[in-house]
């Protein structure tokens, strides 16, 4: 039967048609991402490097009459308590990758593996690869996402090896050993050199911890022993030299500890008594300056009728009871004035009257001694009340 154009069935078929073509020409755009089977999870040395393979695959190859693909790829990391980290991406014709990281073939082999060069332990995690597949109108026809976990192992790092106690006959001691760094943990082996080569197992080796305990030494037990620190990547050696000693011997070596331990504390404390000491110095210095006398000021001009600092006439009273009376010579049997030495231990210094003419020698003792000299002496006249005679006083 054929069917005329224009219609109702013929109508219908074409619809039908039409929707059959899109379903197919969609399935034929789906793609896949692939990752080898028993390659989702990979193992890598530390300082080495390992490939994370995976590809996509359309689910039927589109014919040359259709638009090209175009890829967006993205590599991100997951690690435990952090942020997603991107480590590469294609998008848009443009790579962008972190150092150490690159694609091991051309984006448009559709071969998307990652190549990571130079591994360290924090490269650790699960890599996820993204892949969406676009067409020249930017209509994605095809979008999938595969993971793989990677874990970065560490060799043991050069283990320490040391002594705990003192090896002398008779003794225990212990033999410790310990890798800092190493992933997955290190176990331990001790073993003693040639020529009396012995290997060492529990309970006197400790594996885990790395320790070797000896007990009651001998001289025979000397040697060279060697820790290894291993695990499945590989091991790291240090070793120690173990020389028992007799009573004697040890008895030396314990003098010469001590002594040297004596010896810096004496040398601690003559550093500490010679800082004592100059400290001592210098405070006594300081308390010498402080205490100097400072110098006598001048006295005052001598030979003048002089005032007292104070501001009393009391000197000045005095000094005019000793000039002489022109006019009345002193009276016979009156007792001269002498100068006294408790006044003039206590006299103040005494500044020159300019309005009174300066004074006369006056003829005081039988000595000669005039009260001008007196005065220049620093001496402060007295008045002595005369007496008659009789013994009464004028």
């Amino acid at each position: 039967m054929i069917l005329q154009a224009g219609t109702p069935q013929t109508s219908l078929l074409r619809v039908l048609f039409l929707g059959l073509s899109t379903l197919a020409a969609f399935s034929r755009a789906q793609m896949e991402l692939h990752v080898p089977p028993g390659l989702n999870k990979l193992e890598a040395v530390e300082g080495e490097e390992v490939v994370l393979p995976a590809w996509y695959t359309m689910a039927r190859e589109e014919s040359s009459s259709h638009p090209r693909e175009v890829p967006i790829l993205i590599w991100f990391l997951e690690q435990e308590g952090k942020e997603p980290n991107q480590v590469l991406s294609y998008i848009n014709g443009v790579m962008t990758n972190k150092p150490g990281t690159a694609l091991v073939h051309s984006i448009s082999s559709r071969n998307v593996s990652l190549h990571l060069m130079a591994l360290q332990e924090g490269d650790s995690g699960t890599y996820r690869c993204s892949v969406n597949v676009q067409n020249d109108e930017g209509k994605s026809i095809g979008h999938s996402i595969k993971s793989i976990e990677l874990k970065v192992l560490v060799p043991p790092a050069p283990p320490s090896c040391s002594l705990q106690g003192v090896p002398y006959v008779g003794t225990n001691v212990t033999l410790n050993c310990k890798s800092p760094r190493s992933k997955p943990t290190a176990q331990y082996q001790w073993e003693r050199l040639a020529p009396s080569s012995q290997v060492f197992f529990g309970p006197a080796l400790d594996a885990v911890r790395g320790s070797l305990k000896l007990t009651n030494l001998s001289i025979a037990m000397s040697g060279v022993y060697v820790c290894k620190a291993q695990n499945r990547v590989g091991f790291a050696k240090c070793n120690v030299t173990l020389d028992v000693m007799t009573g004697s011997k040890a008895a030396v070596v314990a003098g010469a500890v001590v002594g040297t331990f004596v010896g810096l504390v004496l040398i601690a404390g003559l550093v500490l008594l010679y800082q004592r000491r100059s400290k001592t110095l210098e405070e006594l210095a300081n308390d010498i300056k402080e205490d100097a006398i400072a110098p006598r000021t001048l006295p005052w001009t001598k030979g003048s009728d002089t005032i007292s600092k104070n501001g009393t006439l009391s000197s000045v009273t005095s000094a005019r009871a000793l000039r002489p009376n022109k006019a009345a010579p002193p009276r016979p049997g009156t007792f001269t004035p002498t100068p006294s030495v408790s006044s003039q231990a206590l006299s103040s210094p005494r500044l020159p009257r300019i309005d009174e003419p300066p004074p006369q020698a006056v003829s005081l003792t039988p000595g000669g001694v005039s009260s001008s000299a007196l005065s220049r002496m620093g001496a402060v006249p007295v008045m002595v009340p005369a007496q008659s005679q009789a013994g009464s006083l004028v």
